[in-house]
């Protein structure tokens, strides 16, 4: 195994988080990205951008890092309990963007990598992970046919079943029990990836890398201007509580950042700027926010 192959892959990561910044920005118009470039105690560091009240994204976070430790938090080792006690290092992009218009889908994807060291310092064990997925509040088919077709085909290259094994994983990580519904209408997720060794786990990181943006920002872009009114930015608003449930009471790459020691302003950047909770919401019978709920659960869109 090449050592080094981590380099290539932060070379990878810096690239792509400064040409989706720029594409947002373009996109957006008005606002611009803040960077905050930070270092960790323990080692390593980041650099997190983050996008404010601009006239199209309320707020669109873009964050780095690349960061060490002496030992692996239990939410890394729960099915990798061998690695208990190794150094280790985490490199990765984290990006979430949360539009302005509520007829504008919300967007994740994240692309990382892990690394647990031997004592003499070689790798003993390496694993990619990452994956994008969207959250609409009102649902276009056509854009969620578009957007399951650009993970299906980042995916191609690389064997026939992986879109069909990374969607299912995509259906089942962002699944909300407790409500049981999904996030959104999903996409695709992996972790724990290194089959076919480091530079084929790597090129498909980084192909999933590659297409969030264009797949994305085609969706902004037809529906950032559709008319809305109170109703539907009310309705937006508690949706976003969804997201505020998931990240904080499900998602393993928060409680990842909190148990290594992570910056947590960069790591909860993914949070809405503006939410709701509603107690006991229904909404009416048959109206658009309603017909929310059928697409809150796996379906095929290809």
């Amino acid at each position: 195994m090449n050592e080094n192959f981590h380099l290539d892959y932060r070379e990878f990561l810096l690239g792509l988080q400064d040409q989706l910044c720029a594409d947002v920005q373009a996109l957006d118009g008005k606002a611009q990205f803040h960077e905050d470039c930070w270092q960790r105690a323990e080692g390593g560091g980041g650099r997190s951008r983050v996008l404010r009240d601009g006239a199209v994204f309320e707020q669109a976070g873009v964050g780095f890092s690349h960061v060490f430790g002496e030992r692996l938090p239990p939410s890394a080792t729960l099915h990798r309990p061998e690695l208990t006690n190794a150094k280790w290092e985490a490199l990765g992009v984290s990006v979430v963007m949360h539009p302005l218009n509520p007829y504008a889908p919300t967007s994740h994807m994240n692309v990382r990598l892990f690394r647990a060291f031997a004592e003499d310092g070689s790798t003993r064990a390496f694993w990619f992970g990452g994956g994008f997925d969207l959250t609409p509040f009102y649902v276009f088919e056509d854009d969620a046919r578009a957007w399951h077709l650009a993970a299906a085909q980042a995916c191609a290259p690389f064997g026939g079943d992986r879109y069909a094994r990374f969607k299912r994983s995509c259906d089942d990580y962002f699944y909300l029990k407790h409500r049981g519904e999904t996030r959104g209408i999903g996409g695709i997720f992996f972790d724990d990836l290194s089959e076919g060794g480091a530079a084929n786990a790597m090129a498909f990181a980084q192909s999933v890398g590659r297409a969030y943006g264009p797949a994305y920002l085609e969706i902004i872009a037809r529906r950032h201007a559709t008319p809305y009114g109170e109703r539907e930015r009310q309705f937006q608003l508690y949706r976003r509580g969804r997201y505020v449930e998931f990240n904080l009471v499900l998602d393993r790459g928060t409680l990842f950042g909190l148990q290594s020691g992570g910056r947590t302003e960069s790591i909860l950047m993914s949070l809405p700027p503006l939410v709701r909770f509603e107690y006991g919401y229904q909404p009416e019978p048959k109206s658009a926010e309603a017909q929310l709920a059928q697409y809150l659960k796996p379906r095929d869109w290809i």
